[in-house]
């Protein structure tokens, strides 16, 4: 498994040497030489036991936490393709998106948002994978905030774009309103 989460043991990452776990799952800072008991803001969630997210959410696995709301828990990658790349995951463990209660996903945008403008971007990405043919690596919904300074760090796409034929392109269009008349 590549990035998105703190190590649960050890140094949180390089150059971070300050802060390191202990096997009470607190923090101990060596710049103060204190520990530091994690904490979370309490929400209704449901989480997993087994998953790294849901770990990090519930204090048991160090992370650099940069927002955390009732239904929210952002903090930075330890495995970043920019400065600034972080992780927005609902306090709800779900593999896709689907799976994820709305109060849950109305709460991540706005949180992408108030990061982009901390870090004062003007050109970013915001990526939200489901599956692993889709390059999802941690089965647990997130959203990348993905700074996009230059062209050699950040996000880079391919994007395979196809030519249409407009009357598949209606028959599907046609479909997906038949679909969404009976959903919610």
């Amino acid at each position: 498994m590549t990035g998105y989460y703190a190590y649960q043991t050890g140094p949180l990452g390089p150059g971070s040497d300050s802060i390191v776990k202990d096997p009470k799952h607190r923090l101990w800072d060596h710049t103060t030489s204190k520990h530091s008991k994690a904490t979370t803001m309490s929400a209704p969630t449901a989480l997993d036991a087994a998953c790294i997210f849901c770990k990090i959410i519930k204090g048991e696995i160090p992370s650099f936490k940069l927002i955390e709301t009732k239904y929210s828990y952002a903090f930075l990658d330890i495995q970043p393709t920019a400065e600034g790349h972080a992780l927005i995951i609902p306090k709800y463990h779900g593999a896709k998106l689907h799976d994820i209660p709305d109060e849950f996903l109305t709460d991540a945008m706005p949180i992408a948002k108030r990061l982009a403008k901390a870090m004062k971007l003007d050109t970013y990405n915001i990526l939200q994978n489901n599956g692993k043919i889709a390059h999802q690596e941690v089965d647990h919904v997130h959203f990348h905030l993905i700074p996009k300074r230059d062209e050699k760090t950040g996000l880079i796409v391919g994007w395979p774009a196809q030519e249409s034929d407009f009357e598949k392109l209606g028959k599907l269009h046609k479909e997906l309103l038949a679909e969404l008349e009976g959903s919610d």
